[in-house]
Order: C-alpha cells, then structure tokens, then sequence
C-alpha cells in the first residue's frame, strides 16, 4: 500500500509536470497570437484614426465652403431685395414708371434695329392738334403709327405687396378698373383724327412687363377685345417687336414696289428713246443709200458720158498728128460692156492741149 502510494504521488507528480508544460506551451502560444491580434488592431486603429482625420479635415473644408456659398447667397439675397425695394419705390412714382415704360420700348426698338429720327421720333407734336404721343412710326406712302408708353401700375404694386386674399382682390380690381380707364382716355385723344387722316386708325399702349400683359390677360380677357374695340392694340415687349417687324416688313416691300415702278418708268422712257432712235437711223440709212446710189451714178455713167468727148479729142489730136503741149487725158479703153474699169483716165505730160 505504501508503495502504491508513492507510485501514485510519482504519477500525479509527473501529471503535473506535464501538465504545466502543456500549459506553458499553450500559453506561449495564446500570448503570440494575442501580441499579434494587439499589433493588428493597433494597426487597424491607426488607419481608422487617420482616416478620421482626413474625414475631420475634409469636412471642416467643405462645411467652410457651405457657410462661405450661404453667406454669398445671403449677400446676392439682400441685393435683389436692395434693388426689388428700389425698383418698387421708384415705380411708386408715376414720372419714373413713365421713364422705364421708355427705357423697356427704347431697348426693343434699338433691338428691332430703328434709329430715331429715321424710323421713329419721340414727343413729337401732331400737326392740327393738341396731342403729343410718345412715339410715332414712320409708315410706307406717309402714314404714321403712335405709341403711348404710360401704364398705370401703381394697384399692381399694392396687389404684389398685399399680405391677405382681400387686399390682393381690392387691388386686383382697382388694377383692372385702372387699364380700362387708361384705355379710354387713350381712346379719347383720336390721335389719327387730329393728323389729318394720314394716320394709322390704330394706337398702340405699351405694356412695359410680359408678366404684366400676362396678368391681364389671365385676370381680365375681354379686357384687350375691348380695347381693340376702341382701335388700342396692347401690346407687351415681344408683341412690340413683331409690331416693328411688319412695320419693317412694309418699308421694304414699299422700297421694292416703288423701285419696281421706278423701273418699269425708265423703261418705258428706255422704249420710246429707243424708238426714236431707230427711226433716226433709218432715214440716216436711206440717206446713205440715196447718196451711194448717187455716187455709183456719178462714178459710172456721169463719168463714161465724161469720157466719151475726151476719146473724140484724142482721136482727132492722133489723126492730125499734134503736138502735145502741157497735160492732156490719156484714156485707157473702153471695155464692150460700156463700163469702164476704174482709173481709165490718164494724166500725159508735154505739149499744148488740143
């Protein structure tokens, strides 16, 4: 029994041993992987750290970016409400609603290409009468076509400043209410009538906005029936410029019919001098031909007959054998067809004339 005692403390004794090298093996083991699973997340933590960084820098960037676009867009935001609180100030007055209604019609004139005093005039007084138009279009044949530029805005304004529906709908009415007034006191100053007739029936108002023509239009379409009615065509920047168009249209088809006719003038002047002057040529050709015929008269028989005592002479100097004395006709004869060939009388030389 002792013995199997101590046999059992060896074997436990050599138990432990081993055990406590296995363990210390496993914990050599256990404690490298952990050394590297430490080196990895330290690694691993680093990298998120940086890109934390990064991620920190890029958006502090770009939230500086943010706030330096919104304070722009603040600064660009407190501008146009600036220039919106002058432009509704400046409208409010009625001389400077005046002054920009031109400003808006002078920029689509300059734009269709007419030139003041050569298409248009300003303020120009109409002969015969009291009215004065803002602008007057020269028309082909010497017609004339007006344009009045002053719009009431003033009730617009209030509508668009309005903070509640029943504001907005007293304005609105008092706006319209303020067109067609505008309308029939244009309608009243019979502009063409006071020109004598040489005027176009129709006057044009100026809306100085395509907002505003589009507002009327939505709010009140009768509204421009009726002052067509009252010959006074509305009319907005756009419908302005295809105005000017046909009125440029009309100068140049005016220019082509007048060039034409002036064309078909000088032919007809061309034609009838050209008449003339064949019937001058011809009686100068007949007159060429009188003379030509007198000439072969004088040339053939005048001269044969002229010839024929010069032969006798000759004939008579020859039989009687006499001198010849200075120059006398040699003649060549005469051929049977009695047509003597040119040059058939000779200068002789010596002795006196028979």
């Amino acid at each position: 029994t002792a013995h199997m005692r101590e046999q059992l403390a060896g074997t436990r004794a050599q138990l432990k041993e081993q055990t406590s090298a296995d363990l210390g093996a496993k914990k050599d083991v256990i404690d490298s992987r952990l050394d590297q699973v430490h080196a990895e997340m330290r690694s691993e933590l680093a990298k998120v750290s940086e890109l934390l960084a990064t991620l920190g820098e890029t958006n502090a960037r770009r939230f500086g970016e943010v706030d330096s676009s919104l304070k722009a867009h603040m600064e660009i935001a407190n501008t146009l409400s600036e220039s919106t609180q002058a432009l509704k100030s400046a409208l409010a007055n009625p001389q400077a609603r005046g002054q920009w209604g031109e400003r808006m019609a002078e920029d689509v004139l300059r734009l269709a290409g007419f030139v003041e005093h050569v298409n248009y005039t300003k303020q120009t007084q109409i002969d015969g009468g009291a009215g004065r138009p803002d602008y007057t279009f020269n028309m082909p044949k010497g017609q004339t076509l007006f344009m009045d530029v002053k719009f009431p805005m003033a009730a617009y304004l209030r509508y668009l400043e309005a903070g509640t529906d029943a504001e907005r709908d007293a304005h609105l009415k008092r706006f319209l209410q303020d067109v067609r007034a505008r309308v029939k006191e244009l309608a009243k100053r019979e502009y063409a009538v006071e020109g004598g007739g040489s005027m176009l029936d129709n006057v044009l108002l100026f809306i100085p906005n395509e907002q505003l023509s589009g507002f009327i239009h939505e709010h009140d379409p009768a509204l421009i029936e009726d002052a067509m009615g009252q010959q006074i065509v509305m009319c907005s920047p756009m419908t302005l410029f295809a105005f000017l168009g046909v009125i440029r249209q009309a100068h140049d088809n005016f220019t082509i019919e007048r060039t034409s006719d002036e064309i078909l003038s000088l032919i007809g002047k061309f034609g009838t001098q050209w008449t003339k002057y064949a019937d001058q040529m011809e009686k100068i050709q007949r007159r060429f031909e009188g003379v030509e015929k007198d000439f072969d008269e004088l040339t053939g028989r005048r001269r044969r007959m002229l010839e024929k005592p010069l032969r006798d002479l000759e004939a008579i100097r020859q039989q009687r054998n006499l001198p010849v004395d200075g120059e006398l006709f040699a003649l060549e004869p005469i051929e049977d067809d009695d047509t003597p060939p040119a040059g058939n009388v000779r200068h002789l030389g010596g002795g006196s004339r028979a």
